[in-house]
């Protein structure tokens, strides 16, 4: 039974962040569906580009997914932190141990909402203020019990190299990682 990720995307999302991570998670076989939380499957990135989503928010079955991931970008992580929904959904993930990943300045969501106390964490350089009661990183990507997070879109890659590890196992990773070449 494939593993199965929802990858959400609101207005001002990181594209690279986004999209690139979901290339990698389905080289390995993951079941990705990136998520509007939009009324539109039609969402713009950061830099203008539309992507077209698999499915809108109000579509979803929250509990078939094994992780949710959250991509990072300027209005786009304001935008996801705003959608109560989806902050409820991600409250309720880790108060039942389920897996969450986010990117750049998407942890912070994580970190407002109480989730990383404790927890050792990384994001993008400034938003470091943000990860309420993290133990900060030094590393680019992070895994720390249930979370992932990383500290931008130069290390999308290597983000869902962490995350095919964390929900298969690290031969696939390996696997992805030649076949992709990603050193």
């Amino acid at each position: 039974m494939s593993k199965k990720i929802y990858v959400f995307l609101a207005q001002g999302f990181e594209i690279t962040e986004a999209l690139a991570t979901v290339d990698v998670l389905r080289r390995a076989k993951l079941d990705t569906q990136t998520v509007s939380i939009t009324s539109s499957l039609d969402v713009e990135s950061s830099n203008g580009i539309t992507v077209k989503a698999d499915t809108l928010f109000s579509d979803i079955d929250a509990s078939s997914a094994d992780m949710l991931l959250l991509p990072g970008g300027m209005p786009g992580t304001l935008n996801l932190e705003a959608f109560k929904p989806l902050t409820d959904l991600v409250a309720s993930f880790h108060k039942e141990g389920k897996f969450l990943a986010a990117i750049c300045a998407a942890p912070s969501i994580f970190g407002h909402l109480g989730l990383l106390k404790g927890k050792e964490a990384i994001c993008y350089p400034g938003f470091e203020n943000e990860l309420e009661g993290a133990k900060l990183s030094s590393r680019s990507v992070v895994r720390d019990g249930n979370i992932i997070t990383a500290k931008g879109m130069g290390v999308s890659c290597y983000f869902a190299l962490e995350i095919i590890k964390t929900l298969l196992n690290d031969e696939t990773a390996c696997q992805v990682a030649e076949s992709a070449i990603i050193e």
